[in-house]
């Protein structure tokens, strides 16, 4: 866990920024020892389609697979 002052992290900002942008992980701000902020760059999110592109194709998967089992469903169905 990375921790910052109020007073050096105004005396140095642009650097910690840069820092925090490079390395992806968050800064704590402390103020008289107790932590005040959190930075943290913005992640960019991913649908499911986006990260599992890769494996499209590559699994086969049998049609039996993906129905239902009315036996094991018994007095549910």
């Amino acid at each position: 866990m990375k921790i910052i002052s109020k007073s050096r992290l105004k005396s140095q900002m642009l650097k910690v920024f840069r820092d925090v942008e490079a390395d992806g992980r968050p800064l704590f701000v402390t103020d008289h020892g107790k932590p005040v902020l959190k930075i943290e760059p913005i992640t960019v999110r991913r649908s499911i389609f986006e990260v599992f592109a890769g494996f499209q194709h590559s699994i086969d998967i049998p049609d039996e697979a993906l129905g239902p089992e009315w036996e094991e469903w018994g007095d549910y169905v």
